[in-house]
């Protein structure tokens, strides 16, 4: 695999009649050396921090055989980084990987904590108001990860890619586990929870968990 482009975001109105609704998700390529820090891409900008950004979610991974799935779906050419991404990566599909699983690139080592649950700010960025529900039901979500190693990266790095130790999640099921309406059962929430899953996700499955255990269920 391959860094094909690193993207970056500036707060941009998601309704140009509502200016003051901005997102980061207006992501282009950027060009030259880049620093990973623990928080994610330098200078990267992160308006949502209730639900976007934060350590477990540092870095935001989707490969172009993705994009290639939605270009031929869609009937028209998608640039890097329209999906909100912050690595574009060749030869990487994110259904096929595992919570846990990690890349190196150069010094820099990403650790996957979860898929992508997308917001309605995809709508906004694909003019579409029903992109979402388009994305959700792909099952090519793309990864969110945790910085390990810090350090500096460009366009055109090779990635290295290393499998989880053991069995565990993989991405997809996770995937499927936050679509809205999805019902799940309580040896399933058990067994995301002694994975390795951001703090979001886990502080979600842990309040449905007591809530099924105060119901004895």
């Amino acid at each position: 695999m391959q860094v094909l482009s690193i993207n970056i975001g500036r707060a941009q109105a998601l309704d140009p009649h509502n200016p003051s609704r901005t997102s980061g998700i207006f992501k282009t390529p950027t060009v030259g050396q880049v620093q990973i820090t623990v928080t994610g891409v330098s200078g990267d900008v992160i308006v949502n921090t209730q639900n976007h950004g934060g350590v477990d979610q540092a870095v935001y991974v989707y490969g172009r055989p993705e994009y290639d799935a939605f270009e031929h779906e869609l009937g028209y050419a998608l640039p890097n980084g329209i999906f909100g991404e912050n690595l574009t990566l060749s030869g990487f599909e994110s259904a096929a990987c595992t919570i846990g699983d990690r890349f190196s690139i150069g010094d820099v080592v990403l650790e996957i904590t979860a898929p992508r649950t997308p917001c309605e700010s995809l709508n906004a960025r694909m003019g579409d108001n029903q992109f979402v529900k388009r994305f959700f039901a792909a099952d090519r979500p793309g990864c969110y990860c945790r910085v390990i190693v810090p350090g500096t990266i460009q366009t055109g790095d090779t990635v290295a890619y290393q499998p989880y130790h053991r069995p565990g999640i993989r991405i997809v099921d996770a995937h499927r586990i936050m679509r809205p309406g999805q019902t799940h059962t309580t040896d399933t929430i058990r067994r995301f929870l002694a994975e390795p899953i951001h703090i979001r996700l886990r502080t979600y499955l842990e309040a449905e968990l007591a809530q099924r255990e105060a119901e004895g269920s």
